[in-house]
């Protein structure tokens, strides 16, 4: 993969235009990072591009490692909403948005793990948070899923004055994404110095 004109391109590159998008991010200084809760990457990627949706990401990544861009990199998506993070506000300004394709926080309901969208989620494919009292249950992300995370931001932090790579609930008390699973590795990264590898 690779940047052209402030877009991905590449192989495993789907571009999807959202044109309802066009004021100019004053400054790519954050990559926040959400999932989708939805069906599929494809399936969400196109509910953001709708012009009657007032959400928009810069991109979402499959669990197979597929991405999908919809706002070039220079242009503001709305993803963050009321936000701060950093002596900043209004974020949606200042930072790239990425879209994982996850369902986020599950239930257990009669044995089973059961996401918002009624779809059963298969125990191996289950994250289990037990740093908090009592434990929760998450979509697990997909090992290439997570590497083209990785190799995605290691590109935008190249290209672009990144400062933080946080997650939707690290600049809102109003969401929970990107889940526990994400926090641990950005603290790892963190802890170690570097961010995502870059």
């Amino acid at each position: 993969m690779r940047l052209v004109d402030h877009r991905l391109a590449g192989a495993e590159v789907q571009h999807l235009p959202c044109p309802k998008n066009r004021r100019k991010l004053l400054a790519a200084e954050m990559i926040v990072l959400h999932y989708t809760a939805g069906a599929s990457a494809l399936s969400s990627a196109r509910w953001l591009a709708r012009e009657d949706v007032k959400a928009s990401a810069h991109l979402v990544i499959g669990r197979g490692g597929e991405v999908i861009q919809l706002v070039a990199f220079d242009t503001e998506a709305w993803h963050a909403g009321i936000s701060a993070y950093a002596g900043r506000k209004g974020l949606n300004r200042y930072s790239i948005g990425i879209e994982l394709d996850n369902l986020g926080r599950l239930q257990v309901q009669d044995g089973e793990f059961l996401a918002g969208c009624g779809r059963v989620v298969e125990p191996e494919e289950v994250y289990v948070d037990e740093s908090v009292a009592v434990p929760t249950f998450w979509h697990r992300y997909t090992p290439v899923q997570l590497d083209r995370l990785r190799e995605v931001c290691r590109l935008l932090c190249a290209a672009y004055p990144v400062r933080h790579i946080v997650g939707h609930s690290d600049i809102t008390d109003r969401k929970q994404d990107p889940g526990p699973e994400i926090r641990a590795l950005l603290r790892q990264h963190l802890e170690k110095g570097i961010i995502f590898n870059r």
